[in-house]
């Protein structure tokens, strides 16, 4: 029986160190003190709860430099975007505090009724790699201010930094009240089954169809983002270098490994020649390579099986008849300078599943009509962008997706939630009214 799970550095297969693993067989002792810690944590009310958040999440600040260079290695993004991550999740989780403990906020609807949040008890948080501290936080802060506690489960890849931030959290927060358990699908599946309450869950489809399944029997509430294939659709009166420009960026970010990248492009075909030779010159400027190497802006693929996977896609796709206009099928892992294809179509794997690497796929269409129909052709619908002047907004609407941008990335603004339709998500996150979802809705009468 393993004890320990290693974390290793995914651009050298360095191990860089372990953490202990949870048995499946301690989780139910875990959920226990979660329970009994509850009691403490509800009774502190919310404003005490607000104030030890945000003092906990200060504790990470002095700690920012060595939290990024930790992610760049566990994870493989550079050193800037490691250290925008920590420093922004620090920012971000006093905002989110604040703003649950204003949402969560008793209403009253008349002289007689009142609407009350209410603790669920405790909550499950599972998140993913790709993002190991951000989407950590925009789970766990929420779940803390409505009276949770949380037992948190970070991904297998990058235990490392979730342990570093949770163990700043605790010289904090009560005893309890933020634990953290490490292990791969086994004990995932054996804290969903457990005696939890909710369930917040960031990560693929399948997983999330699984999480379902187990936590049936508990009706319990769930909170889920499920990944996505996010379509682009660029219109012929769009300004085709600001188009180009996004769907590089978009695509490349975090390389590829992202929820909201682009994986799915249709362009016109009266602009498409200039369209794809100008992705492909940008395109060639970014190069893979190691987090902390000079003029890289590509970091690894997480694990050798997600590398096949991407590599698979690409070959499908030659396969079946798509053009190589930029890098080629036989890279080697842990790296992939960036791929763009030509000619997708829908009997390919790169438009009917989710690719989550450096690959541009791009396909021509003749008519608006059919791009949208393509787009929607999927079981996932968290993200959509459209490039465009007159029309757009239209063509914007009819697109199936919890989160649809006109000339700019998705994801809103304000106070806006972060929500996918179909497949890519079950409930949501963000905004007043994704906080609510960690509680339990009240109504109180009385005369």
């Amino acid at each position: 029986m393993n004890t320990h799970l290693s974390s290793y550095d995914p651009s050298t297969g360095r191990e860089l160190g372990k953490v202990p693993i949870a048995q499946p067989a301690d989780l139910p002792a875990i959920v226990k003190n979660a329970k009994e810690a509850a009691k403490q944590w509800q009774s502190l009310g919310m404003s005490e709860r607000l104030n030890l958040v945000r003092d906990a999440f200060t504790r990470i600040e002095p700690h920012t430099h060595e939290l990024g260079i930790l992610l760049s290695q566990e994870m493989g993004k550079d050193a800037r975007r490691s250290m925008s991550e920590v420093g922004g999740s620090a920012y971000s989780a006093s905002y989110i505090a604040e703003q649950a403990f204003s949402a969560l906020q008793s209403q009253k609807l008349n002289r007689t009724t009142e609407l009350q949040y209410q603790p669920l008890g405790v909550a499950a948080v599972i998140s993913p790699w790709n993002y190991p501290m951000a989407m950590a936080c925009n789970l766990i802060v929420p779940a803390l201010i409505a009276g949770n506690t949380v037992v948190f489960k970070p991904s297998e890849e990058t235990p490392l930094i979730a342990q570093a931030f949770v163990d700043l959290l605790n010289e904090v927060l009560p005893k309890d009240v933020l634990q953290i358990v490490h292990g791969n699908g086994d004990v995932g599946k054996a804290l969903v089954e457990s005696d939890v309450n909710l369930i917040a869950f960031t990560g693929s489809m399948a997983a999330g169809q699984d999480i379902m399944t187990r936590a049936a029997g508990g009706l319990k509430r769930l909170i889920m983002e499920l990944g996505g294939n996010d379509p682009m659709i660029v219109m012929r009166n769009a300004n085709i270098e600001a188009a180009a420009r996004f769907a590089v960026a978009s695509s490349l970010e975090n390389t590829g490994q992202m929820c909201t990248s682009t994986e799915r492009i249709y362009v016109d075909a009266s602009i498409a020649e200039r369209f794809e030779a100008r992705v492909v010159q940008i395109a060639s400027e970014f190069r893979a390579g190691a987090w902390n190497e000079t003029n890289v802006q590509i970091g690894p693929i997480i694990n050798e099986k997600q590398h096949r996977n991407i590599m698979h896609h690409v070959q499908d796709a030659i396969d079946k008849g798509a053009q190589l206009l930029l890098g080629s099928v036989d890279q080697q892992p842990p790296f992939i300078n960036p791929v763009v294809l030509s000619g997708m179509s829908s009997e390919m794997k790169i438009e009917r599943e989710e690719t989550f690497g450096p690959v541009i796929a791009i396909s021509h269409f003749d008519n608006l009509n059919e791009a949208i129909n393509r787009a929607n052709d999927s079981v996932y619908g968290l993200g959509a962008v459209v490039f465009g002047e007159q029309g757009a907004t239209e063509v914007a609407n009819r697109l199936d997706a919890g989160m649809v941008a006109v000339n700019q990335g998705v994801g809103g603004a304000g106070d806006s939630p972060w929500v996918g339709a179909k497949h890519s998500g079950y409930g949501f996150h963000g905004s007043p009214a994704g906080h609510q979802q960690f509680a339990q809705v009240r109504v109180l009468s009385k005369r």
